[in-house]
């Protein structure tokens, strides 16, 4: 065989070689469970990417919601220390810390129990892949939050079913080292338009979105979240205040925070936090905080 031929030979066998690994995909990661509390849960790789700074903030700073902030923590409390706890649905109006509740009360547990516990965020668009996740979850011998902010799902949207089995456990049950929490602004989970449509246009109104509007109950706990009265915000302004040492006296500081709340349309949890940034910008003073100084509302 001439120099020339096995050139070519060899030339043809590295395109398919490079041919077969784009059909496989990348390799797995290898995930270190050790180099976080929190992770993001990237399917592609079956990857769970550390997060070495967390988006969140001391509980105590969350205000207005005492109720369901002190459901939560007893809740998670009772998991990490290895007690029966249930899935949560945390739902209601937009900008009122749910999102916010779910991570700085896992802080909170890790920090009073000191159990390793972990918090996997998983994206709205990769809830189909969650099967995969518990393969690798159960897998470890320490226990699990997945968490899934802004989750809610539109009409011929199947991916569903995928939380549906997670929720349900299947034939294997749900692993016991493991609960999932979601935050939403729809109870149900679905717009309201969508299931009234289903049901009018169906042979059986009854059955036609039972499938769909059951995902909701499969939670053992619902925490709703409302719209915050004009005290609850000022009572946010003034912890935030506190907390930051923001040198401005306390009349000054409501008058300000209701106009910003007027020029916004609204109160907050998100709209409280906002306004604090800016008070503090015009100020000059800083407010890092646990982690990287912005709660996430």
């Amino acid at each position: 065989m001439s120099e020339a031929t096995l050139e070519r030979l060899m030339d043809e066998v590295r395109r398919l070689s490079a041919a077969v690994e784009r059909i496989a995909g990348p390799a797995p990661a290898v995930n270190d469970l050790d180099a976080a509390e929190c992770f993001v849960w990237a399917p592609a790789r079956a990857h769970l990417q550390p997060v070495a700074r967390p988006n969140r903030i001391d509980l105590s700073l969350i205000q207005s919601v005492d109720h369901v902030r002190d459901i939560l923590l007893d809740n998670t409390l009772r998991f990490a220390e290895g007690f029966p706890a249930n899935n949560v649905l945390l739902w209601g109006a937009r900008g009122m810390g749910k999102s916010s509740l779910v991570k700085s009360v896992h802080a909170a547990v890790i920090q009073r129990t000191g159990v390793p516990l972990k918090l996997v965020e998983v994206h709205r668009e990769d809830i189909a892949t969650l099967p995969q996740l518990m393969e690798i979850l159960k897998a470890a011998s320490i226990p699990f939050i997945v968490f899934c902010d802004d989750l809610s799902f539109d009409h011929d949207d199947t991916s569903y079913k995928s939380l549906k089995a997670v929720l349900d456990g299947g034939i294997e049950g749900r692993p016991g080292n493991v609960l999932l929490y979601a935050t939403s602004n729809r109870r149900h989970l679905l717009p309201r338009d969508m299931m009234e449509n289903e049901r009018s246009t169906a042979i059986n109104p009854s059955e036609a979105v039972e499938e769909k509007v059951s995902l909701s109950d499969r939670f053992g706990l619902w925490l709703g979240f409302y719209k915050c009265s004009q005290k609850d915000y000022l009572a946010m302004i003034d912890a935030y205040a506190q907390h930051f040492a923001i040198a401005i006296s306390r009349e000054e500081l409501h008058a300000q925070s209701l106009e910003w709340s007027t020029t916004r349309g609204g109160r907050s949890g998100r709209v409280a936090w906002q306004f604090i940034q800016d008070l503090a910008g015009r100020t000059r003073t800083r407010i890092a905080d646990t982690d990287n100084g912005k709660p996430a509302q």
